[in-house]
């Protein structure tokens, strides 16, 4: 039984007092609508109408249930109402990594609202970002790939506690904005507090990957230092309260040092920072792109820099909207 067109015609019966007047309200023959009404009687076990006058008239059962039924009509209605706005809406789920700036998830949210698409932010692992595409929870992600082959670069580099008098625990290169070397990490003799273990170097999960890890052991391994010197973080939490308290360094971008109140030097190897790319799930076409007005915003929101293909290095990521927008 459609129980919804069944309860149109008992609504529509009890609002006309006639089952000819409430069959051309609903566009349907008389016959079907009296058959809908007897389905329903049967259904609950009981008459609806009293048909044995000229007039039909409700019965009591009849005024109990009508209140109910005009409820079960009113809110499919609104689900249709709701399902419809949505689609109109073109909800897209859009993939980016932990530790973006509120800021610039913001602007690409309006963005896509002044579009008329509602775009979902989702931060996700790297892997389950790759993995939402190929299923089609995601519509668009920023997928991790070796940086000299990204779209555009995110500049890594070490954070470490905004002050400290102890000289050991810090880097070589200060609170400078200049570039670190992992051979800066190496222990400096003569210099800190004499036994101290030199500070790990703790890594974030948007960092563990395999291509990414393999650099930074090879790198660590020519700049001399010992292995297990760069260590996995926990929670990003923990990781930057060991960081801000001058007890670990952490591999991170420029964003979530610079939002917690951290010191940081970007890595002078730019094989070791992050790449990027702007995907799109494929559509039944096999082929999709993410909108040329968002790959900017995505990119911001990440710290990145322009990749400039045999250029110099485009700095530590200040001013990236800026520069992003003059690059369209």
């Amino acid at each position: 039984m459609d129980l919804l067109a069944h309860l149109e015609a008992y609504v529509a019966t009890a609002d006309e007092v006639s089952f000819s007047r409430a069959a051309d309200r609903l566009g349907i023959a008389q016959p079907l609508l009296s058959r809908r009404i007897k389905t329903l009687e049967e259904h609950f076990g009981g008459a609806l109408f009293d048909r044995s006058r000229r007039q039909i008239t409700i019965t009591q059962l009849g005024l109990l249930l009508l209140p109910y039924a005009r409820d079960v009509l009113d809110r499919a209605q609104r689900l249709e109402q709701v399902a419809g706005a949505a689609g109109r809406a073109r909800v897209c789920a859009v993939g980016v990594p932990a530790h973006c700036a509120p800021a610039a998830l913001a602007r690409a949210i309006r963005a896509g609202a002044e579009r008329g698409i509602t775009l979902g932010m989702r931060e996700l692992p790297p892997a389950e970002r790759v993995s939402g595409l190929a299923d089609g929870s995601l519509a668009y992600a920023l997928v991790r790939v070796p940086p000299e082959r990204g779209a555009f670069r995110v500049p890594l580099g070490l954070a470490s506690a905004p002050e400290s008098e102890d000289e050991e625990s810090v880097p070589a290169y200060g609170g400078a904005r200049r570039a670190v070397h992992l051979e800066d990490l190496r222990p400096r003799r003569g210099r800190g507090i004499e036994g101290a273990a030199p500070l790990p170097v703790l890594t974030l999960p948007e960092d563990r990957l395999p291509f990414h890890q393999d650099r930074l052991e090879r790198a660590a391994a020519r700049a001399g230092l010992p292995p297990g010197r760069f260590r996995p973080a926990g929670a990003a939490a923990t990781a930057l309260a060991e960081t801000l308290a001058g007890r670990a360094l952490l591999l991170c971008a420029q964003p979530l040092a610079r939002e917690h109140g951290a010191r940081w030097a970007p890595l002078g190897d730019r094989s070791l920072h992050r790449g990027y790319d702007a995907n799109a799930a494929p559509d039944r076409s096999g082929a999709a792109g993410v909108p040329r007005w968002l790959v900017p915003l995505l990119a911001s929101a990440v710290g990145a820099v322009p990749r400039r293909p045999g250029g110099p290095a485009t700095g530590t990521g200040e001013d990236v909207p800026a520069r992003l927008a003059a690059r369209g």
